[in-house]
């Protein structure tokens, strides 16, 4: 049976090679083609993909990105759509979908919310409450910068505790809607804010949001 992970490997493969690969993203100063580098590097070079969460390893990360955006466009969405190799923890189905699930989501939006005419995706119930089980277990990571307490909330009221503080801004929308946000897609992300409205400003401009 599918994954959810796969299926949105495969969108956003299908998505990136529709594209092109000069086409925009939300990911600042990325262009389709960056992106697709990114994720091809994140899964087949463990060498380098540490510099994605450690800044020493940084300028690592950086070399390796180039030499891989610089392959053919086909190839590297041929090396995304295949996904990892062997030798690979990602190649593990549990592994994959659990740290893939939201990535591949996310980078998927990176580029459909990039057009000046994109419309939100309709997902279903049971993809909404998977997304909701990452965003509970990583929601202190992604908001422990930000500078105003953070509350996230579904609409059927479930909360998840991002960041503690005051004053507090609660963000209301479905969990798809929530993770993007609380990645620091603020502005693409389909929510509404309830607090202080200095704060409110404060958390829509950050740039702490994320990993």
């Amino acid at each position: 049976m599918s994954t959810f992970a796969k299926r949105e490997r495969l969108l956003l493969a299908d998505l990136l090679e529709a594209e092109g690969p000069e086409a925009p993203t939300l990911c600042e100063g990325w262009t389709t083609r960056d992106l697709a580098a990114h994720v091809v590097v994140r899964e087949r070079r463990p060498d380098a993909a540490g510099g994605i969460l450690i800044k020493q390893l940084a300028s690592r990360l950086d070399k390796v990105m180039e030499e891989f955006a610089a392959k053919p466009y086909e190839e590297l969405i041929q090396l995304i759509r295949t996904g990892p190799p062997r030798f690979s923890p990602f190649s593990l189905k549990q592994i994959d979908e659990a740290s893939n699930i939201v990535e591949f989501y996310v980078h998927t939006e990176d580029v459909r919310r990039a057009r000046p005419d994109w419309t939100p995706r309709e997902l279903d119930p049971v993809f909404q409450d998977a997304l909701w089980s990452r965003l509970e277990r990583t929601a202190r990571l992604v908001g422990r910068g930000v500078p105003t307490g953070l509350v996230l909330r579904r609409p059927d009221g479930q909360t998840a505790v991002a960041h503690r503080g005051t004053p507090v801004v609660t963000v209301t929308g479905e969990p798809s809607e929530l993770l993007l946000f609380t990645y620091g897609r603020q502005s693409a992300a389909k929510v509404e804010l309830d607090g202080d409205k200095e704060a409110i400003a404060q958390l829509h401009d950050t740039k702490q949001l994320g990993i």
